[in-house]
């Protein structure tokens, strides 16, 4: 048992000496080098692929490129890969698989929901970053609503989303360096997450 305290002890103090202030202004200059295509690539692609971690691109991108840059090189990522998905979808919308999909049940209430309620809560759902944003971009993109009122409900709601996360992740070494600044951080991102999750629970309602 004590050597497993000792093993855990380790592990976590190699930890602390990585994350230093030094170390990850190296990782954040490594990341830059790549330059502002990688820095809006990445967020593009997690519109195609969900399960890459948006909010990690956002906070490299932000502590690399300066908050402003960092910022407007997320968000044109993030919309450019929305508004691809939406016409992907819409091009694929005449396909039999996907006309059998939109028979569902499940999906037609879907459909019927955006369709009936347009622009606001798109642009709601798209404000809190841990909504299912890419969900939202395949039925949106398979609904009747217009790419213009989508377009704008994207660029709106990622704004306020992208700043968000680029707000509060632009120092990341000082959130390490300060323990407190971190928890008030923490807390923060929970209460985002708990917002994100009432606004889904209530718009599935």
């Amino acid at each position: 048992m004590e050597r497993l305290f000792e093993g855990e002890n380790m592990n976590s103090q190699i930890l602390q000496d990585y994350f230093t202030a030094e170390n990850l202004m190296n990782l954040f200059e490594t990341y830059r080098s790549f330059g502002p295509f990688f820095a809006i690539l990445l967020p593009l692609l997690e519109a195609f692929l969900p399960f890459l971690p948006l909010i990690v691109f956002i906070v490299a991108n932000v502590n690399s490129f300066g908050l402003w840059f960092g910022f407007l090189l997320s968000w044109i990522g993030a919309c450019t890969g929305a508004i691809i998905v939406f016409i992907l979808m819409r091009k694929l919308n005449k396909f039999k698989f996907i006309q059998r999909l939109k028979q569902r049940k499940t999906f037609q209430k879907l459909l019927a929901w955006v369709e009936r309620r347009g622009f606001s809560p798109l642009f709601l759902v798209l404000c809190f970053p841990f909504t299912p944003s890419a969900a939202i971009n395949v039925v949106a993109g398979l609904s009747k609503i217009s790419i213009w009122q989508f377009t704008l409900a994207v660029l709106s709601g990622k704004f306020v989303m992208v700043f968000i996360v680029s707000f509060i992740g632009q120092d990341l070494h000082a959130l390490i360096a300060q323990p407190l600044r971190g928890v008030v951080v923490a807390i923060v991102i929970f209460l985002l997450w708990l917002i994100g999750k009432k606004v889904e629970k209530r718009l599935n309602t």
